[in-house]
Order: structure tokens, then sequence, then C-alpha cells
């Protein structure tokens, strides 16, 4: 499975925005997730965050002497000057303060993070994704930083989502990488039909296979498409101990009974759909809903313009709200930084400081991504805006993806599983969903490939 590059809501999404909020706006990646994981940066507008609101001073008490903070970012050009200009604008507040603001793919930046941590010169702060907490802390490369900073500001899942153990490993940033409707409004009409029911049977009447035309689509061969339906019918890819796998479930069987019966009953979606070709068809106007992730934005943005509408996926009939996987942004602390006292008060106050509602809606304007700030979640920018709205109403209902080990194999298993309850009519969700534990069970076991020892 291939990994997705999150990047949350920018890029053309600026033409939507210049009519709702005048804001500036990025681009974003085309290709699926596997893992939800960050791998590559926005591309982001050259301006950066300068404005009253980032010249506010911080309120801690405050290190006189002069600290270096080495600070790698998996953010690239151009949304590296956002970060350059913010930890500039705090240079501003605090002149013996300086920054050397690093860029690094978000696997080289695990893996030389890692290897400079041995080497005893690991950077100070990270701006990285919430898959890097399994492995840096099982390496102790990480600082603990429960109890270290107001938690209640952050939207919960975001604290959640970088929380291991019952203990806090970082700070939150974004907010999004979730699965989500779009629909085309010219086919579809203003509003999304209400509950899975209306949303099948308002596909079937969209639906002309014969003219290569289809009501709904959705990536039919990876197992992130899978996920919101199990959630939304209760269930969960792993027990309460967090590791061990419960993928041959009620809620897993109707998940899959859902999404097959889409297929081989309702024919409302084609007969084959990768990512690529679920994509193409919405974006040529021959589909009326997808299923699609925050990172497709921009480009739905640039296909249908006025006529694109977002929203979460509609309520299960029989269950819940689907519940997305989600993911973001965050600092994250090398654990060297404890035995400097200058600069760990200095980068405490920074993170709080560069996640205060105000910075958070700044970031809203440039980067255009959901701020994972609630109060900032909260405020007109996002509010205000039909496509952001939405977004934030679809990543509230989604739950943190988890980052353990363990998941790999999860993911593995159910990815497997997937594609062959779609490749025939006569395929059973019962046996798919005991193939799938089986799998699981097999990878999480020791001396499995995702063994936690």
């Amino acid at each position: 499975m291939r990994q997705r590059k999150l990047v949350g809501l920018f890029g053309a999404l600026a033409i939507v925005l210049a009519a709702c909020s005048g804001s500036n706006a990025t681009t974003a990646p085309s290709t699926a997730p596997s893992t939800g994981a960050s791998t590559a940066p926005s591309t982001a507008p050259s301006t950066a965050p300068s404005s009253e609101a980032s010249m506010a001073p911080s309120a801690a008490a405050y290190p006189t002497a002069n600290v270096q903070i080495l600070f790698w970012t998996k953010e690239g050009d151009p949304s590296l000057a956002y970060v350059k200009q913010l930890a500039a604008d705090y240079t501003k507040l605090h002149a013996n303060v300086t920054f050397t603001v690093v860029n690094k793919d978000v696997e080289k930046l695990r893996t030389d993070f890692q290897a400079s941590s041995l080497a005893g010169n690991a950077p100070d702060l990270l701006w990285t994704v919430s898959d890097h907490v399994g492995p840096f802390t099982a390496a102790s490369l990480i600082e603990d930083l429960t109890g270290k900073l107001d938690t209640s500001i952050y939207v919960p899942n975001t604290i959640s989502a970088v929380t291991a153990g019952g203990k806090l490993w970082g700070v939150p940033i974004s907010n999004g990488n979730q699965l989500m409707t779009y629909w085309n409004k010219s086919i579809a009409g203003p509003t999304i039909p209400a509950d899975s029911d209306a949303l099948a049977a308002a596909a079937k009447t969209y639906t002309d296979a014969a003219a290569g035309k289809y009501g709904l689509v959705f990536n039919q061969t990876e197992s992130f498409w899978l996920a919101p339906f199990l959630g939304g019918y209760g269930g969960s890819v792993f027990a309460a101990d967090g590791v061990t796998p419960t993928l041959n479930t009620d809620a897993m069987k109707s998940a899959l009974t859902l999404l097959h019966n889409w297929k081989f009953t309702d024919k409302i979606t084609p007969p084959e759909a990768d990512y690529n070709g679920a994509d193409g068809l919405f974006k040529a106007g021959k589909a009326a809903f997808i299923i699609n992730g925050d990172w497709a934005m921009p480009d739905y943005v640039k296909a249908l313009g006025d006529n694109l509408g977002v929203a979460p996926i509609p309520k299960l009939v029989g269950g819940d709200v689907p519940k997305p996987y989600t993911a973001g942004s965050f600092f994250m602390v090398a654990s060297s930084v404890a035995d400097n006292a200058d600069k760990q008060a200095v980068i405490m106050d920074f993170m709080s400081w560069a996640t205060s509602k105000d910075q958070q809606v700044n970031m809203v304007k440039v980067l255009q991504r959901l701020p994972a700030n609630a109060a900032a979640l909260a405020d007109p920018i996002v509010t205000g805006n039909p496509l952001l709205a939405g977004a934030a109403q679809a990543v509230q209902a989604g739950v943190p993806q988890p980052t353990n080990l363990q998941m790999r194999c999860v993911f593995d298993a159910m990815t497997a599983g997937v594609r062959d309850l779609f490749a025939k009519a006569a395929s059973d969700p019962a046996t798919i969903a005991a193939s799938m534990q089986k799998q699981a069970d097999a990878g999480v076991a020791p001396g499995g490939a995702c063994a936690s020892s």
C-alpha cells in the first residue's frame, strides 16, 4: 500500500477561499493513503505568518542567555516559508533566541533523527507526524510532555493521536487526513443524502454503467477506506489493550456487507476502482459522489468549482456516523533537551505560542489546514467557509489512527480482505473477516512481522 502525503486543506482551495475569506492557498498531492502518515510537505504560498496576532508576546518566565534551537520540519518549499517565518516572528519577540530550520522528507526525518540521537547530536525540536510516536518512544528519543502544557485548548483527537502508554509525546499543530464525502452538485443537487440508504438510493439514479457513469466511487483496493465503516458500526481494529487485533467481529462483518452490497447488490460503483480510477471519474464529472480524503480537495475545487460539496460520510443505517482515521502534524521534543533548562523553557513557550488561537487562525489563512487548536477550529475562518466547515465536521467525526507497530499488519490484513471482498459477488463477508483476523494475529504474534518485541 502506498503512503499518504498528509497536506490538509490547501492548494486550489484558494479558488473558493478567495470568494469566502480572501485567503491565499496551496496545492496537494494526488495519491492515496495506506497508513495515514504524512509523507511530504504541502506547497503553501511564499507569504508566511507575520501579523499583529503573531507578534503578541508569550507570557512564560524567560531565559536571558542566548538560546539556539535546531528545528527539523517535514514541511518543504514553499510551505517551509511559513515555518521559517513562524520561527522568525518568535525571535522578534525574544531576541536571545535563534532557530535553524531544516527541511527533511518525513521518512528521512525519522531515520536521520534516530541516527543523530544515537550519535549525540540530535535536533532539539521536530515538526513531524504522529506515526513517529511508536519508533521514537520505543528508543526513548523524544521527551514526555505530560503535564507540561495546557492540553485543554486542543481538539481532543489531536491529543489522543500523540498519546501512548498514558503519556503525551507531542504538541498538535494541524488536524486532518480524514476521509469524507465529496459530491458534484450539478449532478446530485445542493445537499448530501441523510444516511447510507439514502446515499445508495440517490447513487442508483445517477448510475449508467453503459455510459461509464456511477453514483458512488471510492478506492476499492486499500483498507484505509474500510476503517470509517468499521468505526461507524461500533468496531475497532484493536482490543482494549491496544495491540490485540479485533477484526473478526459483527461490526467488521456489517462494514464488509455494506460495501459488498454497494458494489454487487445496489450496483452503484464501478466494476473496478483503485485510487486513481475513482479520483479520475469524479474529476471528469462521471461520478456523483466520491469518498476521499481532505488532501483531494484542491484538485476537486479546480475540477468542479462552485459545484463541489463536502461533508462527513452519511450516517449508517443500523449504526452511527462513520469514523474515519485522522492524523496531523505535531511538534516533538528531543529527549536531550531535558538536560538544558534554557532550551526546555524556550521550546515549551514556543510550542504554546505557535499553537495559540491567533497563530492557528493565521495558519489556516496561509496553509489552509484545519487547526488543532479548538478555538481556532471554531473561528469564522473555518466555519464561514462551506468547504472547510464540511471538512471540519468530518475530522471531528473521526478517531486518531493507531500509531503502534501492530497497525502495519492490521492494515495489511484488512487490505487483503478488502481486495477479496470486491473481487467477486460470491465473496462472503464472514469468511473474509475471519481471514483478516488470522492474518493479523500471525503478524503480531512473537516472531511475526509486527511483533512488539
